[in-house]
This record gives structure tokens, C-alpha cells and sequence, in this order.
């Protein structure tokens, strides 16, 4: 099976007969025979990233104490070229011996839920968690809940399947609020990226109370002291994922990109791409905590150097877990399509978790991705026994 640290089991590279395209599988460990991660697509994705995702998805199940290992896909085509439907449809083909059997995939970087879907069913295989339904005594009852629970309606006009991730890691930064004891009106958060987890973070953070004084896109940060009216501003978001400036009230601050990066704030979330915060940005950074939404936002040399400013980093496998998480808890039946039992499963489980990280940082010095990777460890030699003793993980109604 594996230790999440350790390397991969499988990987695989495949080269599309049309396009010539690759795509690549990694399933770092199985557990129950299963393993999770979604499959991104964007130009230039290669095997490292994915193996180095796979492993993040094996922590993150672990850490979560979902019985399943961690996987990931990936295939380097943009996302936007004309024949990037077919190159997907055609790698899911190629895949389908392990996605019948062993990997639940979904939606990531590039690649909608509801493309995926539709290429699962062109498949015969429906859903893209066939791999776990094809295993309950009633697949199409469990098949029902799935995209029950997918398609749910929340405030806002939006799909509870869509906000669930940004919702966890708002969760995360209250993790942080309440094993701090800092009061949430007094708390001020800095946010960049306005996606599906910035946005999402900012948006849920706003509701609790907290102050979100920074909030960056593509075209730059935005700033107000007393806090920015960040639903607002989401609904004002284009085609393109930016914030329109033209409707951005005149009393707000207009500064570089970076600058989100350097706000003395009590929590700033990087979450837009990976790598945005290495050894040149440290010097700048004054947030007192940071919290990882966006995949590897923090390189570990920065990490290391953040550490030594006595700036904690909530790990992105912690932090930016709630949609893969949720997506298991939907899967085995603990919740359904009832956003408000979603929500609060998804909060009791990141405010029992964060403050053992930030504890163990307070009273050992350990770091909370290494704090966090011990829980992973023990929860995966847990497993393993387990499975050696022939005790069934994993049981799907």
C-alpha cells in the first residue's frame, strides 16, 4: 500500500493516437483496492506534477481517515483547444481498466464535473465515482445520492458540489480564529485568487464575520481597510474569472497583483497557483498565519524560511481537502443532499483538526504540514494493518 511519503505505486504515461498528446496516471496508494484525485488539463502538465498531486491526494485522504488511497490524472493539452474534448474522452478509454475498478476521479484544474460525467456515460460508466458505486449492494441508489448531493442548490444560485472546497478551507481559517482565540469581527484575511477556493473562502469568511481587507485576480489586489463587500465583488466577476473594475465601488484600493502577498493581515490564503510564494516573497510577507487553498502555493524553501519568521503554514492537503473529503462522506452515506448537514460535518472536522496542528507548532515546534504528515503516517500504517488482518475499510450503502 505505501506510506504517503513514500513513492508511488503505478504510473502510467499514454500518448493520444490523434493529437499526440500525453496524459498521465499516478495512483500513489490503494486502499480497499480504491483510490481518489481528480484529472486536470492544461498545457504543459507533465508526470512530476501529477505524481506530486497524487501524493498530496494519499495525504489527504489519510489525514481525513477516508478508506481510500490517493490518485491523480493529468494530460497536457489546453483546456481550450477544440480537440480537447475528444484527447479526454479518448485517455478516459484508455484508462477505463482502472477507473472501472480502482479510481474515483472528478473534476480539477481544466476539467468540469459535468464533461467528465458526460464522457463516463458515453463509457457506460455514468458517473465518474463508478469505481466506489459499481461496490454498493444498490449502485443506483447510491448513484442517486451522488448526484443528489452534486447538484444540491445553495444560497447564492450556486451547486453545493461547487462550493464545498471553498467552504472547508473558510473552515480551516476558523480552525485558525478559534485555536487563536481571536475575536472574528477583529480578524482580517487577505485572499488571493477569486476561483472556486479563493472566492469560495472569501465569500464564506465574509458571511462568519471576518474582515477580508484583500482579495486579488489576474489584473491586481484589491484593498480596503475596514474590509471589502466581497459578495459584491464576486458577482461582479466576468466571463474570465476576473473582477470587473468598473463596478468596484470608488473607496477601494487599487495595487499590483503581488501586493495581496505582502498585507499585514492575521491570515492570508494563497489560492491561486502553485509556487506563488517562494524564498524572493518571505522577506515581504506579514500575515501571522498562512493557510494553503491553492496546490503548493508555498514552496518548501519558504515554508522552511516562514517557519524561522515564526509564521505557521496550514498545509494545502489539510486545508483545501473538504471537496475530496465531502466527496467520500457523500459516497458512504454519512452525508447527502442536505447542504446544512454538509456544512456542518465539513466544519466539525476542520475545527477538530487545526488546532492540533497549531498545537503541536505552539508546544513542540513541529510545523503543521509536518504535525499534519504524522497524523497521515499513523492513519496509513493504521490501514495497512487493517488490511493485512483482512478487515473490510470500506463499506458503501
Amino acid at each position: 500500500m505505501g506510506l504517503v511519503g513514500g513513492e508511488p505505486l503505478m504510473k502510467v504515461t499514454w500518448t493520444d493516437p490523434v493529437t499526440g498528446s500525453n496524459g498521465f496516471l499516478v495512483v500513489h496508494t490503494l486502499v480497499s483496492g480504491l483510490a481518489t484525485g481528480g484529472t486536470r488539463m492544461r498545457a504543459g502538465c507533465t508526470m512530476e506534477e501529477v505524481e506530486h498531486l497524487a501524493r498530496g491526494m494519499a495525504r489527504k485522504t489519510a489525514v481525513f481517515e477516508l478508506p481510500v488511497g490517493g490518485a491523480k490524472g493529468g494530460i497536457d493539452c489546453d483546456p481550450k483547444d477544440p480537440q480537447a474534448k475528444g484527447v479526454l474522452r479518448r485517455y478516459l478509454h484508455a484508462m477505463r481498466p482502472w477507473l472501472d475498478a480502482h479510481w474515483v476521479t472528478a473534476e480539477d484544474l481544466g476539467v468540469p464535473q459535468h464533461l467528465i460525467d458526460d464522457a463516463f456515460e458515453e463509457l457506460g460508466m455514468h458517473q465518474s465515482y463508478h469505481a466506489a458505486i459499481r461496490r454498493a449492494p444498490d449502485a443506483e441508489r447510491t448513484l442517486r445520492r451522488v448526484r443528489a448531493g452534486l447538484n444540491a442548490p445553495v444560497p447564492g444560485g450556486l451547486l453545493l458540489g461547487d462550493v464545498v472546497g471553498g467552504y472547508g478551507v473558510a473552515q480551516c481559517c476558523l480552525g485558525v480564529v478559534h485555536s487563536r482565540s481571536w475575536g472574528a469581527q477583529e480578524t482580517t484575511v487577505a485572499v488571493q485568487g477569486v476561483g472556486t477556493m479563493g472566492g469560495g473562502a472569501a465569500f464564506y469568511l465574509h458571511e462568519a464575520g471576518l474582515k477580508v481587507v484583500s482579495l486579488a485576480d489576474a489584473k491586481g489586489t484589491l484593498y480596503h481597510p475596514d474590509g471589502l463587500d466581497v459578495p459584491a465583488l464576486l458577482e461582479a466577476r466576468d466571463r474570465f474569472g476576473e473582477i470587473d473594475r468598473d463596478q468596484v465601488p470608488a473607496d477601494v484600493e487599487h495595487l499590483p497583483r503581488e501586493a495581496v502577498l505582502s498585507q499585514q493581515v492575521d491570515v492570508l490564503i494563497p489560492a491561486a497557483v502553485s509556487f506563488a510564494i517562494g524564498t524572493n516573497q518571505v522577506p515581504d510577507v506579514a500575515a501571522r498565519v498562512i493557510v494553503e487553498a491553492a496546490n503548493n502555493p508555498v514552496t518548501p524553501e519558504a515554508e522552511e524560511m516562514l517557519a524561522a519568521k515564526g509564521i505557521p503554514v496550514i498545509p494545502d492537503f489539510v486545508a483545501n481537502a473538504g471537496a475530496a473529503a465531502w466527496a467520500w462522506w457523500l459516497l458512504l452515506g454519512r452525508v447527502d443532499a442536505d447542504p446544512v448537514l454538509s456544512f456542518q460535518v465539513l466544519r466539525e472536522e476542520m475545527l477538530a483538526k487545526i488546532p492540533l496542528l497549531l498545537a503541536a507548532w505552539d508546544t513542540e515546534g513541529h510545523t503543521p504540514r509536518d504535525a499534519a504528515l504524522m497524523l497521515a503516517e499513523q492513519r496509513t500504517e493504521q490501514n495497512r494493518v487493517a488490511e493485512e488482518s483482512g478487515e473490510a475499510l470500506l463499506s458503501i450503502p
